[in-house]
C-alpha cells in the first residue's frame, strides 16, 4: 500500500527555528516538506498555491503574524495548524480550552512527537473541518480578551491631560518615548513603540514603519512608490512613508478596504 505523504510547510521569522522544526521532521517517511520561510505574506502565498495539509506557524512574525495570516486563507483552504511559539502564555490556556496544538520553544523530541502525532490523526480522520472551527473560536476568544486603551493619560506641566485614542493622528517613535499626534499638536508620551503598538486596536491603528503608526480612519490618501512602499498622507495633512516590511498590510488593507 502507498504510503500518502503529509505535504507540510514550515514558517517561522527566525533561522534557528525553522532549522530545528526541519531536523525533527527528518526520517519521518509520511513527512513531505514542500517550504520553509520566514515571514507570514510568503506563507500565504504557499498555502494559497500548493495547499499544504500541514503548518508549523510561527505566531510573532513580520508583515503578518500566526493569526493574521489565517484570517486571510479561505476557509476551505486551511490545513491542520501547530502553532509554534516563544511567549504567548496567554495564548497557551486558550490552546488547551479549544484542543489545539502548540509548540512553546524550545521544545524537546518528545513533545514534538506528540503534536507531529496529534496532526496526523487529524489528517487521517480527516478532522480538519473541526479543527479550522476551533481556530476560528481560538481568535475571536483572543480578540474578546484583549483590552485596548480607550483613553491615555497625559502629564503635562502639573496637568494631566485625557485624550481619546480615536483623536490620535499618528504616532511617531522618539527614542524611550512617543509623540502623539494630534491635529496640530503634540503630546509626549514614556512609552515605546512596541508597547504602545500593544495596546492600540489593531482594527484601528497600523503601524506602517518602525517610527510609525497610523490611525486608519484618519488615513487620506495612499500614493504608490518604489519597491511596495506607499506615502501615507493623513488628515492633518502629514505626509508619512511606509516601510518596506510592512507593505504587506498595507497591501491586504488596499485589497479589503481601508
Amino acid at each position: 500500500m502507498e504510503l500518502k505523504l503529509i505535504k507540510t510547510l514550515v514558517v517561522d521569522d527566525e533561522p534557528i527555528a525553522r532549522r530545528s522544526v526541519c531536523r525533527q521532521l527528518e526520517g519521518e517517511a509520511d513527512i513531505d516538506i514542500i517550504g520553509v520561510c520566514g515571514s507570514g505574506r510568503e506563507a500565504l502565498s504557499i498555502i494559497q498555491k500548493q495547499k499544504p495539509d500541514l503548518v508549523f506557524l510561527d505566531i510573532h512574525m513580520p508583515e503578518l503574524d500566526g493569526f493574521e495570516l489565517l484570517e486571510n486563507v479561505k476557509l476551505d483552504e486551511w490545513p491542520t495548524i501547530i502553532f509554534v511559539t516563544a511567549y504567548e502564555r496567554y495564548a497557551l490556556r486558550a490552546f488547551d480550552i479549544h484542543v489545539l496544538d502548540y509548540l512553546l520553544k524550545p521544545f524537546d523530541r518528545e513533545r514534538f512527537q506528540k503534536a507531529l502525532n496529534r496532526a496526523r490523526r487529524q489528517i487521517r480522520d480527516s478532522g480538519v473541518d473541526q479543527t479550522n472551527s476551533r481556530v476560528l473560536a481560538l481568535i475571536e476568544s483572543l480578540k474578546r480578551q484583549q483590552n485596548y486603551l480607550e483613553r491615555f493619560a497625559i502629564n503635562s506641566g502639573g496637568r494631566t491631560l485625557f485624550l481619546n485614542a480615536q483623536e490620535i493622528e499618528w504616532v511617531e517613535a522618539a527614542d524611550n518615548y512617543v509623540l502623539l499626534h494630534v491635529g496640530r499638536k503634540e503630546h509626549l508620551l514614556h512609552e515605546t513603540m512596541g508597547s504602545i503598538e500593544t495596546k492600540l486596536d489593531p482594527r484601528s491603528f497600523l503601524r506602517i514603519h518602525r517610527s510609525k503608526i497610523v490611525n486608519l480612519g484618519r488615513v487620506k490618501e495612499l500614493q504608490p512608490m518604489f519597491h511596495g512602499n506607499y506615502v501615507v498622507t493623513m488628515s492633518d495633512g502629514s505626509r508619512l512613508t511606509s516601510g518596506r516590511s510592512y507593505r504587506a498590510k498595507l497591501q491586504i488593507l488596499l485589497t479589503n478596504g481601508l
